[in-house]
């Protein structure tokens, strides 16, 4: 009988037992996979504070270009130009609203400055032009650009210098002028 007692009493701690190991495995698992877990977010997070050097230039240029779209950009209207372009037959005219893209509002007054000179140096561009130089996109942007490079050498204090065979559709980062852009334009 004690041999029937012990089998009994045995049967049932052997079962207690592989139940506290498996949930002592769960825990364990648990723990581990919690402390990796939070060690992963404490490296995450450590490395956004102090960050390599790249992570730092990424995240500073990241903030620059931030700052430079919170700037709303600073036009200034030109009144529009009405200009005889150069036929061999008969008249043709060109009407163009200009508006100037800035770098910013001191610029824009410095604009309103030299409006007259301005003015009279777009005129003297447009005016070299013929009706065919003008009556195409390529064309139209190609007058933008030298105008844009005209009032630039005049905000610059460089005077009326010719423009150069070559002009880039983009400006300078330092070109008081960043862009040329008509609202209106009609060539008849």
């Amino acid at each position: 009988m004690s041999d029937a007692k012990h089998a009994a009493d045995g049967a049932p701690k052997k079962g207690k037992g592989k139940l506290f190991l498996i949930i002592g495995i769960v825990v364990l698992v648990l723990v581990i996979g919690g402390a990796a877990a939070a060690f992963l977010l404490m490296k995450k997070s450590h490395s956004d504070d102090d960050g390599d050097d790249a992570t730092a230039a990424h995240a500073e240029k990241k903030d620059a270009k931030k700052e430079k779209n919170k700037t709303p950009p600073v036009f200034v209207a030109l009144d529009a130009f009405t200009v005889r372009l150069q036929t061999d037959t008969g008249d043709s005219y060109l009407q163009a609203v200009p508006q100037l893209r800035v770098q910013n509002n001191e610029i824009a007054e410095q604009v309103k400055t030299y409006t007259p000179e301005l003015r009279h140096r777009g005129l003297l561009v447009i005016a070299a032009k013929k009706p065919t130089d003008v009556t195409t996109p390529a064309g139209v942007q190609q007058l933008s650009n030298e105008l844009r490079v005209t009032f630039n050498n005049i905000l610059l204090g460089k005077g009326s210098q010719p423009l150069p065979e070559q002009i880039s559709d983009t400006a300078a980062p330092d070109d008081p002028v960043q862009e040329v852009l008509f609202t209106n334009f009609i060539v008849q």
